[in-house]
């Protein structure tokens, strides 16, 4: 991504003046952060779901319901996706056509909170990296899950067993010597070790695995849960490795695999979930479920209908289906509730207001409004966050980033624009200094 703006002198005191606009005419020229009221009657509150614990009944593998959401203006499905402890996969995925950034108010999304368990030991923790997720075995068919960052196609998360050597609470992050020399040619030299902070990617909690250099940790990044985008760590949100690092023993065995193809049955009924395989893993992986499926029709003597089966491997949207009841019935849905939406998303950006001593960069200088409130979107959940507005002129839109408290902090953001998402901002400074 790469919008580069150029700023006059003159358009430079504008900016400023429609700062003072906004800060003495109650705002009328931003875009308003208030989220629109949608005229329908919620069927459940969204405690009636279960995010992360649950219950899974001796000979079954499919845990959770699906949900259905009515979207707010305002909302990202990033926000969306933590506040149900999903990855930003399986939501994409579970709502494919749907904007992740700017999504339309009122539109009604699916909260894909329904899984089938890997095929692996159901004792300590399971990883599987197609689906992104982590699943905590605690006895008695109590299970844990949570969504997880996995490795790029560079530097993978590999697959195998392995255990907790040892957990640590505020790491800090000593950079591999392959990793330093990456952000050198990026221009973003690392020192050689990250303290605790909000700079440190590896968040507040770590659990070192016995593989060496791999570990599960947190985050400064939670827009990436659910992405590729590790040196091979496992990555959760927050709120979710805290959680983990506090239930997980050490010697806890850690069993990584990567199934992109599962079926799984409830109650009788045999369910295939399907997820975008990660590089060249799929056709043998495929090959194993159809197998199993051949098998499974001839011992039950029942004929699976195929056409369902590839379609739901075609479409892979992450989401169980029902394929076969085993007891000769007809296969039903599993049951599917819509929700209220929460008043307010877990872990949303928070933007401070304009100040007039702020110092402030200018993203982006637009027309289309929906552009700029995907501009504005994205820089709000970089990692650690910009904050970053739309201010709407006579022609058009501005995104502007800030307020920071001085120049440095303003120039530091204008790096990190550039560096991570291409954008060549421009400075703007205080009011105060008209």
């Amino acid at each position: 991504m790469r919008r580069t703006v150029e700023l006059s002198s003159l358009n430079r005191v504008y900016l400023q003046v429609l700062i003072m606009l906004f800060l003495f005419l109650n705002g009328c020229a931003v875009t308003s952060s208030v989220k629109e009221q949608i005229s329908f009657v919620p069927t459940y509150p969204e405690s009636a779901i279960e995010r992360n614990r649950f219950s899974v009944e001796k000979g079954d593998d499919l845990i959770g319901r699906l949900a259905i959401m009515r979207v707010e203006k305002g909302d990202t499905l990033p926000d969306i996706a933590r506040h149900f402890s999903l990855g930003i996969n399986a939501i994409s995925a579970a709502n494919p056509g749907v904007d992740v950034w700017v999504p339309e108010a009122g539109e009604r999304i699916i909260l894909p909170l329904s899984f089938i368990l890997p095929n692996a030991p159901r004792k300590g923790i399971v990883v599987n990296l197609a689906s992104m997720r982590l699943f905590q075995y605690k006895g008695n068919g109590a299970v844990s899950t949570y969504p997880a960052g996995v490795g790029t196609r560079e530097r993978p998360t590999p697959t195998g067993q392995m255990h907790v050597k040892r957990k640590v609470s505020r790491p800090t992050w000593y950079v591999p010597a392959s990793i330093a020399e990456d952000y050198r040619k990026k221009g973003d030299p690392l020192p050689a070790e990250v303290p605790p902070g909000p700079m440190n990617p590896l968040g507040e909690c770590a659990l070192y695995l016995s593989k060496s250099s791999y570990l599960i940790h947190g985050t400064n990044k939670p827009a990436s849960i659910g992405l590729k985008a590790t040196n091979g760590c496992l990555r959760l949100y927050p709120e979710n490795v805290k959680t983990l690092y506090d239930e997980t023993p050490l010697n806890t065995p850690v069993v990584i695999v990567n199934q992109p193809y599962l079926i799984g049955q409830r109650g009788g009924v045999l369910y295939m979930e399907a997820h975008a395989p990660l590089e060249d893993s799929g056709a043998s992986e495929l090959d194993k479920i159809f197998s199993k499926l051949r098998e499974l029709e001839k011992k039950t003597g029942q004929t699976l209908d195929w056409k369902k089966v590839n379609e739901v491997k075609a479409e892979a949207r992450g989401i169980p289906v029902p394929i076969l009841n085993l007891n000769g019935a007809s296969e039903t849905e599993a049951e599917t509730i819509e929700i209220k939406h929460p008043e307010k998303l877990y872990g949303s950006p928070e933007i401070p207001e304009l100040k007039l001593e702020g110092w402030y960069v200018l993203a982006a200088d637009v027309r289309d409004e929906i552009e700029a409130r995907r501009t504005a979107a994205i820089i709000n959940h970089q990692g650690p966050p910009i904050p970053a507005r739309v201010l709407s002129k006579s022609n058009g839109y501005r995104v502007l980033a800030g307020p920071f408290n001085d120049m440095n902090g303003a120039k530091d953001a204008m790096k990190r624009l550039k560096i991570d998402l291409g954008i060549e901002g421009i400075l703007v400074e205080p009011v105060s200094s008209l």
